[in-house]
């Protein structure tokens, strides 16, 4: 049922102010509570929803044509028990668009098969993703042990992986190999609400506002375990997290640069997009940013604070592109062109959220690997 027939039918039987609670509390479960396979953020985000596999062929998948579908690069798809990576387009037409079909990591692709495209291009551990050895280590975190992957290397600058909103620690996996060809230990930690980590007191996101404290403990077991330096580098809120622990850490000294793509330093405008991504109507859309605000305790100035540029000491590097509908791309440009020396903006075109590897790897690596080489 669509949801403007949903909140009439809803308003003749409960009433204005009963639906308003309603419809405000679901809006702002999308960001508070969003489904953690990836499916719910960046491309996939949109009103089109699921993909249909036309057909099947050595090396190459057609699906629906949409304008998720026919996005350039690289995605995961993942349907019911089955998980594939494809990559460029080969070929459109006016219904279908047909990809070239990099692998798939499990299950099967079939004729039928409803997918999604994901940022998170692959899927399992560092292992089954990468052929990559890999640690499963617990951080000690406020609310209890926490799931992370440790991949080692040879440097004594640590790479702290922090995924964001609505994904898990399954999408750092895209620059994994890289970070490993350039001999960075790698921790991609997790945080409460995720899978296998303690659950929030509440049982909900704060969108960074409370998680930055479970990175602090990744960076406090990164420094136990022997690194000198760690590199912060985080995705949506993750980045938002990465900033607040730039900022409070007791252990700030040790970061000594930060990577953040597709940063959220506005959180009302995050649950906004995610919002309007979802179909909701204009006029319903500032009731889920006050149920936010109400259920997380957050004002307009809470995580804003940490992302002043005033604030930041170390080199950070910026992967955006005004093509992201949920964290929007002047603010990034907003912050590099207040520090120009302390911060490098990569803008990449044609990518949704949490998507700039995905649109363009071959540009967003070099340009990770240049602004990584002087902290090795």
């Amino acid at each position: 049922m669509r949801l403007r027939t949903a909140a009439a039918l809803a308003a003749s039987c409960l009433g204005a102010g009963a639906v308003a609670v309603a419809t405000g509390r679901w809006v702002s479960g999308l960001a508070l509570n969003p489904r953690p396979d990836g499916s719910a953020i960046g491309p996939a985000a949109t009103a089109e929803g699921e993909l249909t596999v036309h057909s099947i062929a050595p090396g190459q998948v057609t699906l629906t044509r949409s304008l998720t579908s026919a996005r350039p690069g690289i995605y995961g798809l993942t349907g019911p028990d089955c998980h594939a990576t494809v990559g460029r387009v080969l070929s459109t037409t006016p219904f279908t668009v047909t990809r070239r079909l990099e692998r798939v990591q499990f299950g099967r692709l079939v004729d039928g098969t409803q997918v999604t495209m994901t940022p998170q291009a692959y899927t399992g551990e560092p292992m089954g993703a990468h052929g990559l050895a890999y640690q499963e280590v617990a951080v000690d975190g406020e609310l209890g042990p926490m799931p992370g992957w440790f991949v080692d290397g040879a440097r004594d600058t640590w790479v702290i992986a922090v995924h964001g909103l609505g994904t898990t620690r399954r999408h750092p996996l895209v620059v994994l190999p890289l970070l490993h060809r350039l001999r960075f230990p790698v921790l991609i930690t997790s945080y409460r609400n995720d899978p296998g980590a303690p659950a929030s007191p509440d049982g909900i996101g704060h969108l960074g506002d409370t998680e930055w404290r479970d990175v602090d403990a990744a960076v406090r077991f990164a420094v136990r375990e022997g690194a000198r330096r760690v590199v912060l580098y985080g995705w949506s809120t993750g980045a938002a997290m990465a900033l607040r622990v730039a900022d409070h850490s007791p252990l700030r000294d040790r970061v000594s640069g930060l990577v953040l793509d597709s940063p959220v330093l506005d959180w009302q405008a995050a649950v906004r997009g995610l919002a309007r991504g979802r179909g909701v109507p204009g006029p319903l859309v500032p009731l889920g940013v006050r149920a936010a605000a109400g259920r997380t305790g957050l004002h307009a100035e809470r995580l804003t604070g940490s992302a002043d540029p005033a604030l930041l000491s170390v080199p950070t590097l910026i992967m955006h592109g005004p093509g992201d509908t949920l964290a929007p791309y002047q603010a990034s440009r907003d912050f590099a062109e207040r520090r120009p020396k302390l911060v490098t903006l990569h803008t990449v075109p044609d990518a949704e959220h949490q998507a700039m590897w995905n649109a363009d790897p071959v540009g967003y690596e070099e340009a990770l690997r240049r602004f990584l080489t002087p902290l090795m």
